[in-house]
Formats: C-alpha cells, sequence, structure tokens
C-alpha cells in the first residue's frame, strides 16, 4: 500500500540504520514519546540495528497508562449506577482499577458496551431514551477532537441522556515534566506524528528551545522513526536543537484548525495527575463550563475515592523512562496481559505490554 510498504522496507530500513552508525560519534539518549512507536520500535526491532552510542528510552505517550488511577475508579463507580450504559473502547476494558477492571464489572451484572466511536455512544443514548449512557473518554491530542465533536453533536441534537467522562492529557507538557529533573537523561526525543497532525508542532518549539533539546516529528513505520532518530542525531553531533518534521507528508506546523477548534469549543486545559507520573501543570484538558450538562464528572457524585495502587508495580517507572519493563520482577510471572498489575501491561500501547510480546524471555 502507497505510504505504507515503502515505509516497511527491508533495505530502505537498512540504509538508514547505516547511515545512523556513520553518523553517531558519541552517547545519544533519545526518547520516542508514543506507545505507539515503542511497539514499532520493538515489533521490527529496529533498536537492535542501533549502533551502542544511541540508545532509545520509552516514554509516557500511551494514553490508556497515563489515565490516572482515580478516573478510572470513578469510571468504574459510575458503571455499576442501575440505569446506566457506560461506554468506552475496547482497550479500557482490561485495564485495572484499584479492585477490579470493566470487564470484571460487566461480568457482575453491569451494562458495560464497547464502541468503536464517542458518536456510537451519542447515538445510543438518543435510540435509548431512558437509560443515561456515559462514554469514558481518555487520550492525547488524538482522541480529543472526536470527543468534543460527540459533545458538539450530542448539543445540537439535544441527547440529554448522554454525558462523558473526559480524562486527557497533553504532549508538550509531560515531556517539560521529564527533562526538568536533575537526573534526566533524555536528551533527544521522537515527537508523535499523529499528535501534531492534530495540534500541529509550534507548541513543540519553545520546549525544544527552552530545553536546548532537539525534537524531530516523526510517524510509526521503521523508515519512519530511524529517520526520526537519524535526524537527531545528526542535531546534537552538530550541537543544534529545535523542531524538525520528519513526517510531513501528515504533519503541517499548524495541524488540523478544524480539529483544534473542536478542541477549544468543548474543553478546558488544567493542571492533571497523570498515573505513574504525578501531577503535571496545565498538562490536562477537562469539559467546560458550556458543556457542563455532559460531564459525567459533574453529574454522578461517587464521593471520594480511596485509589490503590499494586505495591509490586514499576509502571510509573516506565512511563518516565527510568526503567525498562524486565526490570521489573513481577514482569511475566505476577504481571501478564491476562493478569495485568498496571495498564502499561494491558494496553495495546504500554511498553510492557510490548516487551511481553517481543521481548520475553523464551
Amino acid at each position: 500500500m502507497k505510504f505504507v510498504d515503502e515505509y516497511r522496507d527491508a533495505d530502505a530500513t537498512a540504509a538508514v540504520a547505516r547511515e545512523i552508525h556513520a553518523a553517531a560519534t558519541r552517547l545519544h539518549v533519545i526518547m520516542e514519546v508514543c506507545g505507539g512507536q515503542t511497539h514499532s520500535i520493538l515489533r521490527y526491532g529496529l533498536d537492535r540495528l542501533l549502533p551502542p552510542q544511541v540508545e532509545l528510552v520509552h516514554g509516557p505517550g500511551c494514553p490508556v497508562c497515563v489515565t490516572p488511577l482515580d478516573a478510572i475508579d470513578r469510571a468504574h463507580a459510575i458503571a455499576q449506577r442501575p440505569g446506566v450504559i457506560f461506554t468506552s473502547f475496547g482497550d479500557m476494558l482490561r485495564v485495572p482499577g484499584s479492585a477490579t477492571d470493566l470487564l470484571g464489572l460487566r461480568a457482575r451484572g453491569a451494562d458495560v458496551r464497547v464502541v468503536y466511536s464517542p458518536l456510537d455512544a451519542v447515538e445510543l443514548a438518543r435510540k435509548t431514551p431512558e437509560r443515561q449512557v456515559v462514554f469514558f473518554g481518555i487520550g492525547f491530542e488524538t482522541t480529543a477532537p472526536a470527543n468534543a465533536m460527540a459533545l458538539i453533536a450530542a448539543k445540537r441534537q439535544g441527547v440529554t441522556n448522554f454525558s462523558m467522562l473526559a480524562s486527557h492529557v497533553l504532549t508538550p507538557p509531560a515531556i517539560a515534566s521529564i527533562l526538568q529533573p536533575r537526573d534526566n537523561r533524555v536528551q533527544a526525543f521522537l515527537g508523535p506524528g499523529h499528535v501534531c497532525a492534530i495540534v500541529g508542532f509550534r507548541g513543540f518549539e519553545s520546549l525544544a528551545q527552552r530545553y536546548r533539546v532537539p525534537i524531530v516529528i516523526t510517524g510509526f513505520e521503521p523508515v519512519d522513526l530511524l529517520r526520526g532518530v537519524l535526524a537527531a542525531v545528526r542535531m546534537r553531533e552538530r550541537g543544534a536543537f529545535g523542531v524538525e518534521n520528519a513526517y510531513e507528508r501528515n504533519v503541517r506546523p499548524e495541524g488540523n484548525p478544524a480539529a483544534k477548534h473542536a478542541i477549544a469549543e468543548v474543553f478546558d486545559v488544567v493542571d492533571k495527575n497523570w498515573r505513574g507520573v504525578g501531577a503535571i501543570p496545565k498538562s490536562g484538558m477537562r469539559i467546560n463550563d458550556r458543556y457542563r450538562a455532559f460531564d459525567a464528572d459533574y453529574i454522578y457524585d461517587v464521593g471520594d475515592i480511596d485509589t490503590r495502587e499494586p505495591e509490586a508495580c514499576i509502571s510509573g517507572l516506565v512511563l518516565r523512562g527510568v526503567k525498562r519493563p524486565c526490570d521489573c520482577p513481577a514482569f511475566g510471572k505476577a504481571c501478564t496481559p491476562e493478569t495485568p498489575l498496571g495498564a502499561t501491561m494491558v494496553s495495546a500501547e504500554g511498553a510492557c505490554a510490548a516487551y511481553y510480546a517481543h521481548r520475553r524471555p523464551a
């Protein structure tokens, strides 16, 4: 397929790897921000094509993984309410809360349903006016436009029995939080192409200037990723910093104006707690007052949430790039995709799931 096969070509991939070997003369620690990029790197063994001077570190770009535990526990409390149809994408069903997951709640009788679009949840609410339909809307900037459009559609259509439990996070503040600690090792970033397709990359330029790091916007196929690594290495070798767009076929500097307009219409930027990472200023989005009637956080009073993370889980260290999944004593033993201790093992973009699928010892 055009724009797919040519970026998975083995010869082209090997050629870029050789360029990286020739370019790298000293240590370069590069973080790929997106969990989808992590899976591609491990699936295709791209890290094994790199010289020892180039180290890839996995970042916090898994939206399911960083959804705070109190938001998941709140979702579980709402899902158990009588008269509620609780909807979400399938990747949230196995994410563990403090006590169980949505799949477990469904087994106990809660009406939990998988939808393929937030607009499907709006349509379900329209067809079942006697029930309250709640959609669990999570993610980075990539899923925010669709979730915003669902709220806009519900308001325009007068679907008053639809609401959304929203937990959105923003990428640039997460990168800043990684760069701020004195013991930070990350020297450059592979920026998430799908995020930048929505919001553009202007917001990353101030980060690159402030922290004097290269940020290379790239895609998800082998050639894309290695070209991103090569660009980052070359920038560091010549002492440069800034933003480079290596994903021009999908990313424009200004992003998608219509998508950004929808986000601005529905959401306000707020401080946000990230699961495993902690509180990051101005790193999240909440439903604004204009759409408060559709905000499940406002509609449902579930009281104080007492969250309990498993002590054995080191997913927070994995999300911050401090540890790798195989450093965890529970990895592949007490923690597997069937019995996950943390979201990083069960999410389709989680680093632990990627290692379990592609790097688990035989």
